[in-house]
């Protein structure tokens, strides 16, 4: 099963992709789109067209969005809620189970611990894909680690 994790954001968004089968997890992709319009309106077109490109070259059985918790600047907030609903439904167009997940949720999955930092994500997701040269920047790495969440999902 392959399986897509998207950490969202308002000018980057961070994208991972595995596939699990018969137990085993197996990376697949990880990487960020920049957002490159200045304008909103643009900017979220720009975004459908990046998740329509990678679940046209990947076919994702299931996504994990990570969900908008706090934000100190409601200006980011609503641009990042903004995009993360434009991610949604471009999935949900496609008929791709979504699983909305909280950030301590991820953690707590991935390593254990509800309140891990950046690092100890990135560090259990590399131990979990058994790729430890694995260089990815934390959205990629945040997506990825929503990716194995997802995978191990069969509800």
């Amino acid at each position: 099963m392959i399986a897509l994790g998207i950490d969202p954001g308002s000018r980057r968004i961070g994208y991972g992709l595995v596939d699990a089968h018969q137990g085993e997890i197996r990376y697949l992709a990880a990487g960020i789109f920049r957002i490159t319009a200045k304008d909103d309106i643009p900017a979220l077109e720009e975004t459908k067209k990046e998740i329509d490109r990678l679940i046209d070259e990947y076919h994702p059985e299931t996504v994990a969005v990570e969900k908008l918790f706090f934000s100190k600047n409601q200006k980011t907030a609503m641009a990042v809620a903004q995009a993360r609903g434009v991610v949604l439904l471009a999935l949900k167009e496609r008929g791709i189970r979504i699983r909305e997940i909280t950030p301590n949720e991820v953690k707590l999955a991935v390593t254990g611990y509800g309140l891990a930092d950046k690092k100890a994500v990135w560090k259990m997701v590399r131990l979990i894909l058994g790729i430890h040269d694995l260089k990815v920047i934390d959205d990629a790495s945040d997506a990825l680690a929503l990716a194995i969440v997802a995978a191990g999902d069969r509800g």
